[in-house]
């Protein structure tokens, strides 16, 4: 676990004894002249009043700074953190990256989550809570390349002493047209081998602010890329079950390009680009109908993320079949569906793209796969 140092008990300040003897008044009818002429004074005793208030008044001082020093001890345990508070805190952004890290570090970190499984990171807009969330983070691990513009905006204003890790920009980016510029598609988990990346830097950084963790976020991620990299190999095998001439691809947004260039998909076109903001037009609309005519895609898809709408009736004008099962764009699916982690969605994504063109799906089992 993360130590965090307790502050500094501040003990309670001193205060009189009331039960302290006071010392004795001088009795104003004692004095040298008060004597009587014929006694003499008596020389100084060793073992005087006064010698007696001394020893009295020291063994007090000592009871006193010994109860002092006890409640100071008290307290400072009192003070103690709970393990909990010890752990080190960690936000991550999308529910993508929220599964990868959870996978990592499982126990180990106080993980928060800013978006909900289904949420769309695109328009996204924060609440307060994502404020506090940002405040307090010791780790922030954000997707980048522009995927969630209100989150970075706030992470940047809020997030000041916190470490931050743009995940997505440990990979070399494809670019998009975007407003008549070249832009970074940040979608890049698309790809599994580009998933595998982000794992190794997301470790890293665990690493480096936990070290005390460390065998732990290293076993973790071993296992997990060693999965990652069966579903790799598991994908292309159930590419490779669809005719050649039918490996193309329709969606509603340009959240598909890494899939496509790393299993040996065409992308025919989308509705919108790499961000949910845009708004088709309705000459994107009538063109993306007859691309689909002239190539023959014989099935396109609707995103969990996005209102099916305007793609059902892309498929009804353009006369093929809309896929039953929608894809997993920007999002995991919500817990319990078929797509409720990183591995889940893409295996999910994956038959539904082998069945609506044409393949043969075989269910992703990992032991079963071997390691090129």
């Amino acid at each position: 676990m993360k130590a965090i140092a307790s502050p500094t008990p501040s003990c309670c300040p001193p205060h009189r004894n009331p039960h302290t003897p006071m010392a004795a008044p001088h009795s104003p009818h004692t004095s040298p002249s008060s004597l009587s002429p014929h006694t003499s004074p008596s020389p100084p005793s060793s073992h005087s009043p006064h010698t007696g208030w001394r020893i009295a008044i020291g063994f007090l001082k000592t009871a006193l700074l010994v109860s002092l020093l006890t409640g100071c001890a008290q307290e400072t345990i009192n003070n103690k953190k709970p393990e909990a508070d010890e752990k080190l805190a960690v936000v991550s952004t999308s529910t993508i990256l929220t599964d990868l890290t959870e996978e990592l570090a499982g126990d180990e970190i106080a993980l928060t989550g800013i978006l909900e499984p289904g949420a769309d990171p695109h328009v996204y807009e924060p609440v307060p809570a994502d404020s506090k969330a940002f405040e307090s983070a010791e780790l922030i691990v954000y997707n980048g390349y522009n995927l969630e513009p209100g989150l970075i905006k706030l992470m940047n204003a809020t997030g000041v002493n916190a470490r931050k890790l743009a995940a997505a920009e440990v990979v070399a980016p494809l670019r998009m047209d975007y407003e008549g510029q070249k832009v970074p598609d940040p979608h890049v988990w698309g790809d599994v081998e580009n998933a595998i990346a982000i794992v190794e830097a997301i470790r890293d950084d665990l690493v480096a602010l936990s070290p005390e963790d460390e065998p732990v976020f290293t076993d973790n991620a071993a296992q997990l890329i060693a999965t990652l990299k069966k579903l790799d190999i598991w994908i292309e095998q159930q590419m490779a079950t669809i005719p050649a001439d039918k490996r193309q691809l329709v969606t509603s947004h340009d959240a598909f390009q890494y899939y496509a260039e790393g299993y040996g998909l065409k992308i025919v076109g989308t509705l919108i680009g790499t961000s949910t903001e845009e708004q088709p037009s309705a000459q994107t609309v009538t063109k993306l109908v007859e691309d689909i005519k002239k190539t023959g895609v014989p099935a396109i898809f609707a995103e969990t993320t996005i209102n099916p709408t305007l793609i059902k009736t892309v498929a009804e004008e353009a006369g093929v079949k809309l896929s039953p099962q929608e894809l997993y764009s920007d999002s995991i699916g919500s817990p319990g569906s078929e797509g409720d982690s990183y591995i889940k969605m893409m295996v999910s994504n994956t038959r539904a793209i082998v069945e609506a063109l044409g393949g043969t799906y075989t269910p992703f089992e990992p032991d079963n796969i071997v390691e090129k």
